[in-house]
């Protein structure tokens, strides 16, 4: 199967496969939603066919809970746990200090629960989601059905005292109607190009009528691992505030991967 990865794919698959390492027997795991947290779910999947694992998983989606489904993974309701050992998730954005954009599936409010309701966070994204500020990928907003244009105007008129570049605001669309969230309700996408204050951004955002949650995870990731196309993962560790370099290599034989250490 890895010979077949494209470099991307690659980079998420390693990254997937570090974050397993963080992985005990008895722990009640949060599985995010997206591209690369569908391959965490796969590594797990494959640690609990093969040996053994026991772990027990709350979806973030239901998207998710069908995968996990399939997989064969063992999956309840967060009410039935109440909370967390680990979260693993991915992100669209994710900055130095391990703030992060999160929502372009349209998951961001469960996410969010999800992830405050664990005892860690870690996010495993390709390269390309790192960056050095926030608010290149669009700022996902979920918002309520009813009002949703007076809500996108308050929106909007927040904006203008803002540190942000950008204020473009589109309703997040689903063919010819509006997307709608696993909880019945519309996104709006932010097109802000640069967040200055994310905080800040994110207090402001939540005070204003019709919006349920917005896509800014501050001071909820603990550590991020990003996979590169050449096997290479970066781990950054918030709580020993380290970072660390290690190498996977792909064998496209057997799907082996062998970790070389820097």
């Amino acid at each position: 199967m890895s010979g077949e990865l494209t470099p991307i794919d690659r980079a998420k698959f390693v990254a997937a496969k570090q974050a397993t390492e963080y992985l005990e027997s008895g722990m009640k795991v949060g599985l995010g939603t997206g591209s690369t947290a569908a391959w965490f779910a796969q590594c797990v999947g494959e640690l609990v066919r093969e040996e053994g694992l026991d772990v027990t998983c709350v979806a973030t989606s239901k998207e998710t809970a069908m995968l996990a489904q399939q997989i064969g993974l063992k999956t309840v309701a967060l009410e039935e746990v109440k909370w967390l050992d680990l979260t693993v998730d991915g992100a669209d954005e994710v900055d130095e200090s391990l703030a992060l954009i999160k929502g372009g599936g349209g998951a961001l409010l469960r996410e969010k629960i999800v992830a405050t309701a664990s005892e860690r966070m870690i996010v495993i994204a390709d390269a390309s989601k790192s960056v050095a500020d926030l608010g290149k990928f669009p700022l996902p907003v979920e918002v309520v059905p009813f009002g949703v244009a007076v809500t996108k105007n308050l929106i909007s008129e927040m904006l203008n005292s803002m540190d942000v570049l950008g204020r473009e605001i589109t309703l997040r669309m689903q063919g010819d109607e509006p997307f709608v969230t696993d909880e019945g309700n519309f996104i709006l996408d932010l097109h802000l190009r640069h967040i200055g204050a994310p905080r800040q951004l994110g207090l402001v955002l939540n005070q204003i009528p019709g919006v349920v949650e917005n896509g800014l995870f501050i001071d909820i990731c603990d550590m991020a691992i990003v996979g590169h196309g050449d096997g290479k993962v970066t781990v950054r560790d918030l709580s020993t505030n380290s970072a660390e370099i290690l190498h996977y290599d792909v064998r496209d034989d057997d799907n082996i991967f062998t970790d070389v250490a820097d």
